[in-house]
């Protein structure tokens, strides 16, 4: 028995820092998932015979959201779906709430991609729902290309920043397609093809962006941007 004591109180010391660790890392905070549901998202891969950009994103979700959905209250946001080439579709689905894993899967299982991308705006919503002047808050935004809506994500970074009680933003870029010719994105000229205007938001507020290509990466960041580093 004694020896299970000393075992047990060995492991736990072992675990104190990485708990402190999370914490300090905010692993309790509300976060705000903001989904690309855009036209784009519907393209195909490379090859015809590959999965939709939408249908390999939802295998992340499946994948990933039972694993951080214990550990964090999450809400979600899509963008995009609407009538052809609108910026109309942001749409909150729901406020953060506790084992979001299957609310999260089953909106975006219904998402039919189309219009454009006000992935700025979007983040704008996302954190008014945060309450982000008052209270702290994760945003993660997984998207695939630029802002196409007129909005000017690095000013809305330097907003949050200036203006937020603790805001972080995580930017996932998902086989990101940047347009050097797009209409109405600002900012578009700042990065390199293959990075979203919107790392704007993550450098603005202290938060990572993620490149990803595969289902498994993009699993891989959702984990690394909503979970916490000492689960699993």
């Amino acid at each position: 028995m004694e020896r299970q004591l000393k075992t047990c109180c060995a492991m736990m010391a072992c675990l104190l820092p990485y708990v402190s660790a999370a914490n300090a890392q905010g692993c309790t905070r509300d976060a705000m998932l903001v989904f690309d549901g855009s036209a784009s998202m519907a393209e195909l891969g490379l090859q015809l015979d590959q999965p939709r950009r939408i249908d390999d994103a939802r295998t992340a979700l499946q994948d990933a959201m039972p694993q951080i959905a214990p550990i964090r209250r999450i809400g979600l946001i899509t963008y995009g779906p609407g009538p052809e080439n609108s910026c109309e579709g942001i749409n909150l689905k729901f406020e953060p709430v506790e084992n979001a894993a299957q609310p999260v899967m089953d909106a975006i299982a219904l998402l039919d991609p189309n219009g454009l991308t006000p992935l700025t705006e979007a983040v704008r919503v996302a954190a008014e729902v945060l309450n982000y002047r008052t209270d702290p808050g994760i945003v993660v935004l997984v998207t695939d290309g630029n802002e196409t809506c007129g909005g000017a994500p690095c000013a809305l970074g330097a907003e949050l920043s200036a203006t937020a009680a603790d805001l972080t933003v995580h930017v996932i870029g998902f086989r990101v397609a940047t347009d050097r010719f797009a209409w109405d994105s600002p900012n578009v000229d700042l990065f390199p093809d293959g990075i979203s205007v919107a790392k704007c938001l993550s450098d603005s507020t202290g938060g990572m962006y993620v490149s990803t290509e595969t289902i498994e990466e993009l699993s891989e960041a959702l984990r690394n941007t909503l979970g916490c580093s000492f689960i699993g």
